[in-house]
């Protein structure tokens, strides 16, 4: 016997609301908007076929969730690359998930170090691009990135800490998706075959050197030619 949905199925504005942000979010993910391009209200409604209400709705939930910036005239636009914000969650998550993940090796028990290696596998084997959606990562391989690194640092048991690197992570998605872009000669398989070596040899300093340099070449690819954010 199957539970009752936690949330009633949306309807009217509600659902023509997720329907403009659900495909606003995917247009900005895929790379369908550049960075810093506007995204007006009144055209996005008629295209749509929505409300202009309906449309702020969905647009005031991409700028909580930093894919939009409100600019002061109460136009919207995607955010630019080299926006500073990028390089605040950046740094961030450098200063973090190596502590964290230090942590995790320490205590992540042989169950632990078996899904490591289950979700680097399933990275491995994910298609990092698919033509029908786009130049950016496809859904599958950022899911499988996503639960990598979540692996690499649960076993450190702390729940608070997680719910952080989740936040973070969402919130660093789209720089990271631009940062590849920018960066197409990047081996982050590499990258990753080397954090999951180093966490199941539980050898901790190596770890963490490793997991700052991945973060940092991330934001790398998101700064002018002098290396400084413009």
């Amino acid at each position: 016997m199957t539970g009752a949905p936690r949330n009633p199925a949306p309807c009217g504005k509600q659902m023509l609301s997720e329907q403009v942000y659900a495909h606003l979010w995917s247009a900005i993910m895929r790379g369908g908007y550049a960075p810093g391009d506007a995204l007006k209200p009144q055209d996005l409604a008629r295209e749509q076929g929505v409300s202009l209400a309906v449309t702020r709705e969905a647009l005031v939930r991409l700028v909580g969730e930093g894919l939009a910036d409100r600019l002061p005239n109460r136009g919207f636009a995607v955010p630019s690359f080299s926006d500073h914000r990028w390089q605040e969650i950046a740094e961030a998550r450098r200063t973090i998930e190596p502590v964290v993940l230090r942590m995790s090796i320490e205590r992540g028990d042989i169950d632990w170090e078996a899904r490591v290696r289950a979700a680097h596998h399933r990275l491995v084997r994910a298609p990092a691009y698919v033509m029908e959606e786009g130049e950016h990562y496809s859904s599958a391989w950022s899911e499988a990135h996503r639960a990598f690194h979540r692996t690499l640092l649960e076993g450190c048991g702390n729940l608070t800490l997680l719910e952080t690197f989740d936040r973070l992570f969402t919130a660093s998605e789209l720089a990271r998706r631009w940062s590849a872009h920018r960066n197409p000669d990047r081996d982050a398989a590499k990258e990753h075959r080397m954090l999951e070596e180093a966490a199941l040899a539980r050898d901790a300093d190596t770890a963490a050197a490793v997991m700052v340099q991945h973060l940092a070449l991330t934001a790398a690819a998101l700064t002018d030619d002098s290396g400084q954010a413009t």
